[in-house]
């Protein structure tokens, strides 16, 4: 005889549901007990009956296995509750980060000369301040690179020139005067030409010079 499949309902014959109670309690405290000796599983099982009596099972401790079970559910709230916090910090660190993106953006249009029309007078002259401060700074540090490079200047014309002596040494020749040796001449030079303003034929001009 083929059995039918049994519904998923309350049996509301008060007998059948006994025996069907005492029938599956056997059946699931049987493979709660196979379970356990079979995979080497800590199982505990409680069953309260309709009218509240307790059927129970345990691999082990009862009491073990509850306060097993409890630790790891605190031990899961506290992860997940963490986990939850870590996620918020997260999202406020993005949504912080996204607002100084665009902040960052703004400040960089406006110091480009766009978006300008919102500004009100103040911030446009606190703009031109931050701009002038930038161009200073710019300035300074090039006149820094242009002096540096002028000092590497000298110092390779120093050293050309001390080679060029040796060379010249060598060859017998003799030392050649320096740039600025030559400069001062022509300075000293330029200092005794005539500077009277005459007005005249050039005869009358060295006919009355003694």
């Amino acid at each position: 005889m083929v059995r039918g499949k049994t519904q998923m309902k309350r049996i509301e014959n008060a007998t059948s549901r006994q025996v069907t109670f005492s029938k599956r309690r056997n059946g699931l405290l049987k493979k709660a007990f196979e379970l356990s000796v079979l995979c080497d599983a800590e199982v505990a099982l409680i069953i309260f009956s309709p009218r509240g009596k307790l059927y129970e099972f345990s691999s082990c401790s009862m009491n073990k296995t509850i306060e097993r079970y409890e630790k790891r559910e605190k031990d899961l709230g506290i992860s997940s509750n963490a986990r939850d916090k870590d996620m918020q910090n997260v999202k406020e660190d993005a949504h912080s980060m996204a607002k100084k993106i665009e902040y960052l953006e703004d400040s960089k249009r406006k110091l480009l000369g766009n978006g300008l029309e919102p500004c009100s007078l103040n911030e446009l002259q606190l703009l031109e301040n931050q701009l002038d401060r930038s161009l200073r700074r710019i300035r300074e540090r090039k006149n820094q690179l242009f002096w540096e490079q002028i000092e590497k200047l000298k110092e390779e014309e120093k050293r050309l020139g001390e080679e060029n002596a040796k060379l010249r040494e060598k060859c017998g020749m003799q030392p050649r005067q320096s740039l600025m040796s030559n400069f001062d001449e022509l300075h000293i030079k330029s200092m005794d030409v005539e500077t009277e303003l005459f007005i005249g034929p050039p005869e009358r001009r060295s006919m009355q010079k003694p």
